[in-house]
């Protein structure tokens, strides 16, 4: 699907998630937040969920988080403004700690509800290249896979790469986790450097459990 097609139709997208309500996620939320970036873009990054900042602004990696994602990306040789960013939940998970909100996981149920959301981005952008940011990410593409096992290598399944990382927002509260980021991405930038056709990828990564296999590649299994 060409850009001009794509773009309207991620609009419309857009317009969905700002008025979702399929679970109990925009309750006491001030945006919906959808992604942003080129309708044509190469590259697609997937978070987790949305923090207090992205729910006031309605932009994804806003704050301290996105500052250290734009370094990560210019780590890797690529700009915000080349990579679809988005998440697996569009609306802000938190709960109530105290007199403020904190943020917390996203739940199955939250998870779920969000899922179309997200099969539908990748449909209209089809990028070559999708990087996982996060255990729940991760999770997403392929259940029972560990972040701690597999971040900083690439996968190829069904024709698409996937790049593991850990969250940005991980090495503000695990300064140790800053250089393994930086190190990761600096994988990254080789891989995108060569033609992934020239290279041996394994097809999935390892799970965690016999119970989640390959098979269950949640967003592309028919």
């Amino acid at each position: 699907m060409s850009a001009s097609d794509a773009a309207p139709r991620l609009e419309d997208l857009r317009r969905e998630v700002n008025t979702c309500t399929r679970c109990d996620l925009y309750r006491d939320t001030s945006h919906g937040v959808p992604g942003e970036g080129p309708a044509n873009a190469e590259i697609m990054l997937v978070g987790e969920a949305p923090g207090r900042n992205e729910d006031r602004q309605g932009q994804p990696f806003v704050g301290a988080a996105g500052k250290f994602l734009e370094e990560l990306l210019h780590t890797a040789g690529l700009s915000r403004d080349e990579v679809y960013i988005t998440n697996v939940v569009k609306h802000w998970p938190h709960t109530m700690t105290g007199e403020y909100p904190q943020n917390r996981a996203p739940e199955q149920d939250e998870l779920a509800a969000c899922r179309p959301y997200l099969e539908r981005q990748i449909e209209l952008i089809n990028p070559r290249l999708i990087i996982m940011a996060g255990r729940f990410s991760l999770g997403t593409f392929f259940p029972g896979t560990s972040i701690s096992r597999v971040h900083g290598q690439i996968f190829e399944s069904q024709g698409r790469h996937f790049f593991a990382m850990y969250h940005p927002a991980a090495a503000l509260h695990k300064s140790d986790l800053r250089q393994t980021l930086l190190d990761d991405m600096k994988k990254l930038a080789t891989f995108l450097h060569e033609v992934p056709q020239e290279r041996e990828q394994p097809e999935v990564p390892p799970t965690d459990s016999a119970e989640h296999g390959p098979s269950q590649l949640s967003l592309f299994d028919s």
